[in-house]
């Protein structure tokens, strides 16, 4: 008998989600899909299926989902409100299961996180894993052997930033913005090849353990309450003495960023700031110019070519 095949479309959450999503439906045996990285007919795809008020990230999305359509069983599309008692998140991804069921005629398998609600991941990953058939033991083993897995990976990824990091005596940038951003082939690969080319050591705000910077968040912001944008501004504080510039990347019109990076840079002055809002329309020569002229800046500045601190 033919194994039932999950898609996976690879845009805005698989970015933080998809060592754990990987690894859970292949512990239970399940095949997956997972859409290419994005290109110009992924993108243009999503554009035709979006209004023209949606951010890009979303349109890039759609366009993910859409290449799945006719190669696999069933989309994941999971539907996040809620990560921490009085935050939120994006309401992109409390619509998304909304959005994709009512735009494309394809069976999905979705889960719901609101721990408003008390709805917490364990709860949804077991929730979803009964709707596909599976046992009750068999689909917590496989959660918490997906959850393993996915911390590892993790720390990998944060320990291998920390050597480059320490090693380094090029200019070093914090790239900060969310994983989806920062991680898609036209939107922040883009960026972070250009930063090379200008032999800079690019530094990812996703790539740290923080979970002891709520103070300091909250003297950047108060009244910032959505959860990845406050793991964003704490990427920057654990980060900003180690590096000697950031730039915040965000796709055009995101309201989250927009709020959040105007705080960043009203309220940080250790380091140059620069904020590069992405959209269908932004060409690589534009980008050019400005990461080139912020480099330049980092020079006259004096830059600390390795110089960092624990």
């Amino acid at each position: 008998m033919e194994k039932v095949k999950i898609g996976i479309p690879k845009a805005l959450l698989f970015y933080k989600y998809g060592d754990l999503w990987t690894h859970f439906f292949e512990n239970l045996g399940l095949d997956i899909i997972i859409s290419p990285n994005t290109n110009l007919e992924i993108l243009e795809n999503g554009k035709k299926l979006t209004d023209d008020e949606a951010c890009l990230s979303l349109k890039i999305y759609m366009g993910h989902v859409n290449y799945l359509l006719d190669k696999c069983d069933y989309i994941l599309v999971p539907r996040i409100a809620c990560l921490k008692p009085h935050e939120k998140l994006c309401t992109n991804f409390n619509a998304l299961y909304d959005l994709v069921r009512n735009t494309f005629h394809k069976r999905i398998i979705h889960y719901n996180v609101d721990v408003g609600k008390k709805e917490d991941e364990f709860y949804a990953f077991t929730t979803m894993g009964l709707e596909l058939g599976f046992r009750y033991r068999e689909v917590v083993k496989a959660y918490h052997q997906a959850k393993k897995m996915e911390t590892i990976a993790i720390e990998r990824r944060v320990s291998k930033q920390q050597v480059e990091l320490a090693k380094s005596n090029k200019i070093k940038v914090l790239m900060a913005g969310h994983p989806y951003n920062l991680h898609d082939e036209l939107v922040g690969k883009t960026i972070s090849r250009l930063l090379e080319e200008n032999q800079v050591e690019v530094v990812y705000s996703d790539r740290y353990l923080g979970k002891y910077l709520d103070k300091e968040v909250e003297e950047i912001s108060k009244k910032n309450y959505w959860t990845y944008n406050r793991e964003i501004l704490g990427a920057i504080i654990h980060y900003q003495e180690n590096v000697d510039g950031i730039i915040l990347v965000t796709t055009f019109p995101c309201g989250p960023d927009s709020l959040s990076n105007e705080m960043v840079l009203r309220t940080l002055r250790k380091k140059p700031i620069i904020q590069l809002i992405v959209d269908e329309a932004t060409g690589e020569a534009g980008l050019a110019t400005r990461i080139e002229s912020f480099v330049d800046i980092l020079k006259e500045r004096g830059a600390t070519s390795g110089k960092t601190s624990d």
